[in-house]
């Protein structure tokens, strides 16, 4: 324990690095629980904090990691004891606090969750915060009326982390699910995940958008943005939702006050950075059960931390299907 391994970036005026070096628990940063940790996962983000330019990190160097789930081993919070399972994702976790690709991190209080009964270690870094996000947007999607009765339910970047969880999870509730992606290779393992049917890309972010177009689908799960976004919001049934929660089609949204005003259409913004305590305990219990994806295995991979690196460059690259799950 005096000394671990952890993957570590650093900048400075004339070079940026990455790997995996040899740290001691007098480097962490300040915090109530210390945790050995074991296991992290792959997102987005994480990729944006292993490049010089990512706009994530702010003071180096620094341990990424936006997600951790492993075994506490000394608590100042009288709400943990060593030996508790624990999971702690987002907050300021591998963005100005050292993260989750660490064999020790070191956490406040506020930000962990115990590890609910029904999910292992591993399972719940194959959810991780992708996973949050997916139940997060499916949750406030049934808060607004969406049952499986009321019709089809559009996943936009269906073979991403969020995309591929909520494609796995609607289906898990019944309902039928309509997968969106770009990739052709991809649509045996978004049938075997749970998609019942598959447009293209294309078809759902269209060239020209109409302020009201015909509508298809009862509510959407989009992890996109951006165009897609306009176009899914023209096309959702009366009275219908979308749950957004990414960017990667674009921060821009070119559409109308139609789809709301003319049909009642609900645009509900998915945060699971600083989504409250009582609400995130909520959806990890329901992430063990009613919400469990039957196909995580089929959803995650796993790899070492010296495998991080190469991995890291993938996810920003779009090269990753699913989840990583990072074994420390």
């Amino acid at each position: 324990m005096n000394e671990f391994r952890a993957l570590v970036v650093n900048k400075t005026e004339t070079d940026f690095t990455v790997n995996v070096q040899t740290l001691s628990l007098d480097d962490l940063p300040e915090g109530d629980v210390v945790i050995q940790v074991a296991y992290s996962s792959v997102n987005y983000k994480d990729g944006l904090a292993s490049i010089p330019n990512g706009k994530i990190v702010k003071t180096y160097p620094f341990v990424p990691g936006i997600d951790l789930a492993g075994i506490v081993v000394s608590s100042k919070d009288p709400r943990f004891h060593e030996g508790d399972e624990v999971i702690a994702t987002s907050y300021e976790i591998g963005v100005t606090h050292f993260g989750g690709y660490s064999e020790f991190a070191r956490i406040p209080g506020e930000w962990v969750v115990p590890l609910p009964k029904g999910l292992t270690l591993k399972e719940a870094m194959a959810l991780g915060t992708a996973g949050l996000t997916a139940a997060l947007s499916i949750h406030r999607l049934e808060e607004n009326g969406l049952s499986p009765e009321k019709g089809s339910v559009l996943v936009t970047g269906a073979t991403g982390g969020v995309g591929s969880l909520a494609v796995a999870m609607l289906a898990k509730r019944g309902y039928h699910v309509i997968a969106s992606t770009g990739k052709e290779t991809e649509h045996d393992y978004l049938r075997t995940i749970g998609a019942q049917d598959i447009v293209s890309r294309n078809d759902v972010c269209l060239d020209q958008i109409r302020p009201l177009d015909k509508q298809l689908w009862a509510a959407a799960v989009d992890p996109v943005g951006g165009r897609t976004l306009a176009t899914v919001l023209s096309r959702i049934q009366y009275g219908g939702s979308v749950a957004v929660s990414g960017l990667t089609g674009g921060t821009d949204v070119p559409t109308t006050v139609f789809p709301f005003i003319l049909r009642g259409v609900n645009l509900l913004g998915i945060d699971s950075v600083y989504c409250p305590m009582e609400l995130r305990r909520t959806i990890w219990e329901r992430l063990a059960t009613d919400l469990k994806p039957d196909h995580l295995a089929s959803i995650a991979r796993e790899i070492t931390l010296e495998e991080l690196p190469e991995t890291l460059s993938r996810i920003l690259q779009g090269q990753l299907r699913g989840r990583t799950v990072v074994r420390l």
